[in-house]
């Protein structure tokens, strides 16, 4: 198992969870809103023999539950950007996708490349942004949070693995898998999803000048493929993989595609 082969610390003054295996060139894995960095573990054990891979629970999430990070995206990528590695490859899944883009504009020397997976710089509908689900989506969620947080988080894996080849299988590991590092804290899980409602990076990707790896599902609910070849378009250096019949969760649905893609742009 993995927990059991690579070193693990809470570092005293953070108390960020961090992970780290393997050695090589660094890579760093960042997770999703809700989750924790267990739901890496197939995609460390693929990378370990050729790569140093550092992964975290981010602020008040799994094991960093205790940590307070502050409100923002910044918050966040400030507190990540301080147990990782000086510079690496960053992946990021979703929000962590999000994450990773915050601190490529802002740190650019920290960013070898970036991997945005099933992510985008913006989450929510505009009239000049089409590729992202309706604000009322995220509003919903923000609501029931508060009455059971359990459920709501749930609900919202139910909506990561819609339209997936494998959403049943998908959704039963999931489900089995999101609360093995504790249960997140309620409020972290509310300032999450206002990141998600209000960031807005379009503007700002111009800045990121690293090469960019974009991995998109055909049938992705939450950030449409159309996100794909638009963000694209707005980097220097950017190509895109999409996953032809998955959900939000491509390296669960697809796992080999997934690496050998992944494996690819890394070895480049």
């Amino acid at each position: 198992m993995l927990h059991s082969s690579i070193s693990s610390r809470a570092d005293q003054h953070s108390r960020l969870y961090v992970q780290s295996l393997g050695s090589g060139p660094e890579v760093v894995l960042l997770h999703g809103w809700g989750m924790h960095c267990g739901v890496w573990e197939d995609v460390v054990e693929a990378l370990a023999d050729d790569y140093r891979v550092t992964l975290m629970d981010l602020p008040g999430h799994g094991f960093s539950r205790g940590f307070a990070a502050g409100h923002t995206l910044r918050d966040l990528s400030l507190a990540a950007a301080a147990v990782a590695p000086a510079r690496a490859i960053w992946v990021g899944w979703s929000l962590g996708g999000l994450v990773a883009q915050r601190l490529a504009i802002d740190s650019p020397e920290r960013v070898a490349k970036l991997v945005l997976v099933a992510s985008s710089p913006c989450f929510v509908r505009h009239w000049d942004w089409r590729h992202a689900m309706r604000f009322q989506v995220l509003h919903l969620f923000a609501e029931t949070l508060g009455r059971n947080y359990q459920t709501t988080l749930k609900r919202f894996l139910a909506l990561e693995v819609h339209g997936s080849e494998h959403a049943v299988e998908q959704l039963r590991l999931l489900r089995q898998m999101i609360f093995q590092h504790g249960e997140p804290d309620a409020k972290v899980l509310r300032d999450g999803l206002a990141i998600l409602a209000n960031e807005d990076l379009r503007g700002e990707l111009g800045h990121i000048r690293c090469p960019v790896l974009l991995m998109m599902g055909r049938r992705d609910s939450l950030v449409p493929v159309s996100a794909g070849a638009a963000i694209q378009g707005m980097l220097t250096d950017a190509r895109l993989h999409v996953f032809e019949r998955a959900g939000h969760a491509p390296f669960f649905s697809h796992f080999c595609e997934f690496i050998n893609c992944l494996r690819a742009f890394l070895d480049e």
